[in-house]
């Protein structure tokens, strides 16, 4: 099934596997990362790709200081979750053996879903039965593994595997279950959206010529916020509103729980959650504690 189901789980694994998008700030050339601090706590917010090619050098010194400081790590969820778990939810939440794909779909999504697949060695067929949120998850990194690229090679993958070897605290602010459902709970005329999204830009070069993970990598904020976040933000605005506005306000809030225990803590999570007002540094910010981007 040209790894339609592969691709799939590890999208899920890691629900925003798009998200490589930052805004605001001065370009280094690194991904960004910020530091949030009062008298006696800091926690450094680091905005990861979860998807990225083995060779892709995105460590710095700046980071690694942080992470060496850090006291506990925290991430959106597990990058090392069971597959079979995955597996098991994506076929409870993202299948649905009653009504197909492209009765769902208008003609015009229809058509470009077929597009998109048959250019990359797939057919309808093969995804007839999954739900759009779903399709789209799969679409949406079928390109990436196609150029070698993985969740195992992820900046968040990396950094878990070296936090479990050196038996350093972790913590998620979300299950793995709890982001599939977020999808899974979408109503379905977004889901539509999401889908006609993900396979119209599939077809079509990068936005304005960015390459989303170049762009990710030199920690090019002004470039990417305004042609992902603040598109999702005014065109689908339900999106914007789940996947995003709600999550980082309920993440801040752990946060500012964890800045009333002295120590440092760092957070590697999606970049796209770094991005604009409703971004963890902003958010942060607005809570009235030092922010300062460090890199």
């Amino acid at each position: 099934m040209f790894g339609f189901r592969k691709g799939l789980v590890a999208a899920c694994a890691l629900a925003c596997a798009l998200a490589c998008a930052l805004a605001g700030g001065v370009a280094h050339a690194a991904p960004a990362m910020w530091e949030v601090r009062d008298h006696d706590t800091r926690i450094y917010l680091f905005g990861a790709m979860h998807v990225l090619q083995p060779n892709v050098k995105w460590r710095t010194r700046a980071f690694d200081r942080a992470y060496a400081r850090a006291d506990k790590v925290w991430f959106e969820t597990r990058a090392d979750a069971d597959p079979a778990e995955v597996q098991a939810l994506v076929d409870r939440y993202g299948v649905d053996p009653e009504r197909p794909l492209t009765e769902k779909l208008p003609p015009r999504t229809v058509a470009t879903l077929k597009a998109a697949l048959e250019r990359d060695g797939g057919s309808l067929d093969r995804v007839d039965r999954l739900r759009p949120w779903a399709a789209a998850m799969m679409l949406s990194v079928l390109p990436m593994t196609q150029q070698g690229a993985s969740v195992a090679a992820g900046a968040d993958a990396a950094v878990t595997r070296q936090a479990r070897a050196a038996e350093k605290p972790i913590a998620t602010f979300e299950t793995v279950e709890q982001q599939i459902r977020l999808f899974a709970g979408l109503p379905e005329a977004v889901e539509v959206q999401y889908l006609d999204d993900v396979a119209s830009e599939t077809l079509s070069p990068p936005r304005n010529g960015v390459a989303l993970q170049s762009a990710w990598l030199h920690g090019d904020m002004d470039s990417l916020g305004p042609l992902v976040v603040d598109v999702m933000k005014r065109d689908r605005p339900a999106l914007y509103d789940a996947l995003l506005k709600r999550r980082n306000a309920a993440w801040a809030e752990a946060l500012a729980a964890e800045m009333g225990r002295p120590g440092v803590q760092l957070v590697a999570v999606g970049a796209l959650h770094m991005a604009g007002e409703d971004g963890l540094p902003a958010l942060m910010a607005a809570r009235g504690y030092q922010v300062r981007r460090v890199q």
